[in-house]
C-alpha cells in the first residue's frame, strides 16, 4: 500500500501581511481566505500569485491543494506573502532540490520572506516621520 502524506503547513511574511498555507492530497485546487486562485482581483496579483505553480512541474501542483489563509498589511504584501507560503509550501511537499534551486534562480523572496519592517518613529516628532529634523534657515 502505498504510502499516503499527511498536510504540511507554511508560513509567509510580507510587511505586516502574514499568510499560512496547508499542503494536503488532492486535485490542484488553491484557495486564498476561501477564494479560488482564479476569482482573485485584480489580474496582476492573480498573476503574481501564480508564478509558483507556472514553476513547478504540472504533476506535482495536479496532485495537492492548498488553503491559504492571509491576514494583515495591504493587498501586495499579502499576495507575496501568500506567494512565498505557497512557494515554500510546494518545495516541502515535494522534497525537491531542483524546484528549490529553480525557484531560487527565479526569484529569492519565492522562498524567504521578506524581513524588512517600517522604522519606528521617534519621540517629540512622532508625527513627522522617524528621521525628520527641523527646517534649516540661513537667516
Amino acid at each position: 500500500m502505498a504510502e499516503r502524506k499527511k498536510a504540511i503547513q507554511t508560513l509567509g511574511k510580507r510587511k505586516r501581511a502574514i499568510a499560512r498555507a496547508t499542503v494536503r492530497p488532492g486535485s490542484g485546487q488553491i484557495t486564498i481566505n476561501s477564494k479560488v486562485l482564479d476569482l482573485i482581483e485584480p489580474k496582476y496579483i492573480r498573476m503574481r500569485l501564480r508564478e509558483p505553480l507556472m514553476l513547478a512541474p504540472a504533476e506535482l501542483t495536479g496532485k495537492v491543494d492548498v488553503d491559504i489563509n492571509v491576514t494583515g498589511g495591504g493587498i501586495w504584501g499579502q499576495a507575496d506573502a501568500a506567494r512565498t507560503a505557497l512557494a515554500t509550501g510546494l518545495v516541502k511537499w515535494s522534497g525537491s532540490k531542483e524546484l528549490r534551486q529553480t525557484y531560487h534562480d527565479y526569484d529569492r523572496t519565492l522562498l524567504v520572506s521578506d524581513s524588512r519592517r517600517t522604522e519606528p518613529h521617534k519621540p517629540s516628532r512622532s508625527t513627522a516621520g522617524p528621521r525628520r529634523t527641523k527646517q534649516q534657515s540661513k537667516r
